[in-house]
């Protein structure tokens, strides 16, 4: 009991006292017990479904976490039955009421200025309701110790909650491309070479028949280029669902677990029984790496979305996926307002661009790099005027072209301009990722609303983050985030029209 009056910031004399003579009217069967029990429950499914651990969480991460869940968007879904919820950490209480999310979020309180009042007034509704609803219990006797012990006081009366939606006007994607596991193996550069050979490939070189050590593995869930993208677009505040295939062993379970954390909706993808789920090995010396790769035989067959996505994304998949293209293309063409941003995958190109021409058509946005973009249009390498050119030919409203250290540059309403890359914080520590996070960024930015400008300065910021940590998605930002990073960027990191 005293715990309830630590929650609810009360020091009322008679609070104590009467929850006690509540207690025994309903014959000591811990109503009070049962709500922090109720309380406590619904805080931790909440912080699991923020990725958080429920026993080694600081107070103050907690809190930056229930309001970076406002920011991306998902705070609605994850605080939908905690109205009355509030947790002691390490002394210091923290709402779970959306309300007060919001509000914390939206005027970027600081932690010791929290919002708390809206789960007060909850839990003190939720206790006197427990109570008064009793059947050991008369209602009278309830309201009159309650309003006795301060649980009814002047500024609750007629008090409603607000209605909040976060996602009211939030966009919606659909994504589309395989999906797999990512094993990264760190090779030891004393038990490795790179070699290059007289065409300029690179090669990497082990000692055969032998047993190298290796530095460290580390497997890392839920990753290709689609959903890299769906996990960019979903954190930075587009509700994402996602069409992929997997197999019915652990490794699906886990990544189906992983994405319902990110607040993605997985009832899309396929799960082959008897079938394994896509594990590629990446073996990394320093930054970079060489990918293993192995697909599993699925079918792949389309699914429409329930209701009109404003996207839909497309990236990486199968070879055997042709007729899956074909049933897409049918379903845009009967919904023309859905924006279709296409982002080559490896048999895109195999299959080239004369199979590949209605994608190109449809396509409002296609992002390449510079040397695919040679392979799509037969242009030249050294004139991204001339590729740019091509790739419009073909069918898209927005060309982007990523060039390495150079940057980028995009083409869009009749102009072709350039943007730098954003400078690395430090030595980048792992590649992976890096043009996925690029390519979803300018998308979902335009998804939001955003203009081409902005989303061209958006996507390098996420592309320079995501090298910094191992894998294609820990490094990936929300859109507050991204924006505290466009305060201190250098004055050079701006778009600017591109002069040849």
């Amino acid at each position: 009991m005293a715990h309830l009056a630590d929650l609810l910031g009360h020091d009322h004399p008679l609070f104590v006292y009467n929850l006690a003579s509540l207690e025994r009217a309903v014959g000591g069967e811990g109503v009070d017990t049962r709500l922090l029990a109720d309380a406590t429950e619904k805080a931790h499914e909440a912080m699991r479904q923020l990725g958080l651990d429920t026993s080694n969480t600081l107070a103050s991460e907690l809190y930056q976490a229930l309001n970076a869940s406002v920011r991306r968007g998902h705070a609605d879904t994850i605080l939908a039955k905690t109205t009355y919820v509030l947790l002691e950490v390490d002394g210091e209480v923290i709402s779970f009421n959306l309300q007060d999310v919001v509000e914390n979020a939206h005027h970027e309180l600081h932690f010791a200025d929290r919002q708390l009042e809206h789960a007060r007034r909850h839990l003190r509704q939720e206790i006197i309701r427990r109570y008064a609803e009793h059947e050991k219990t008369d209602k009278d006797m309830v309201h009159r110790l309650v309003e006795e012990a301060g649980l009814k006081p002047e500024r609750d009366k007629g008090y409603k909650a607000m209605t909040i939606d976060t996602t009211q006007s939030k966009p919606t994607m659909y994504a589309i491309g395989d999906i797999f596991s990512d094993v990264f193996i760190q090779l030891r550069e004393d038990e490795s070479q790179v070699e290059e050979d007289e065409q300029g490939n690179e090669w990497l070189k082990l000692p055969f028949g032998s047993k190298p050590p290796y530095e460290s593995a580390t497997t890392v869930d839920a990753v290709g280029p689609s959903p890299n993208a769906g996990v960019s677009a979903a954190r930075l505040g587009v509700k994402v669902s996602l069409l992929a295939w997997m197999g019915d062993d652990k490794v699906a379970h886990q990544t189906r677990e992983y994405l319902d954390r990110e607040l993605i909706d997985h009832s899309h993808i396929n799960s082959a029984t008897d079938t394994r789920s896509n594990t590629y090995y990446v073996l990394r010396r320093g930054a970079e790496r060489t990918i293993l790769v192995k697909n599993e035989d699925y079918e792949y067959v389309w699914q429409a979305p329930e209701s009109r996505p404003d996207w839909v994304y497309l990236s990486l998949i199968s070879n055997s996926s042709w007729p899956l293209h074909e049933d897409m293309l049918r379903y845009l063409d009967e919904q023309p307002g859905v924006n279709f941003a296409f982002q080559p995958g490896t048999f895109h190109f195999k299959w080239g661009t004369e199979k590949c021409r209605p994608l190109y058509q449809r396509a409002k946005i296609v992002i390449l790099n510079r040397e695919e973009a040679v392979d799509v249009t037969g242009g030249s390498h050294a004139d991204i005027k001339d590729l740019a050119g091509k790739l419009h030919e073909l069918g898209p409203e927005i060309v982007v072209i990523t060039d390495g250290p150079k940057g980028s540059y995009a083409s869009f309403d009749g102009k072709l301009v350039t943007v730098p890359n954003y400078p690395d914080i430090a030595e980048p520590f792992d590649r992976t990722g890096a043009g996925d996070a690029f390519a979803s960024t300018i998308v979902a930015a335009l998804a939001l609303g955003e203009t081409m400008e902005t989303a061209l300065l958006w996507a390098p910021i996420n592309s320079m983050n995501v090298v910094q940590k191992l894998g294609a998605q820990a490094g990936l930002q929300t859109r507050d985030e991204i924006k505290a990073w466009l305060k201190k960027a250098p004055k050079n990191y701006k778009v600017t029209d591109y002069r040849g």
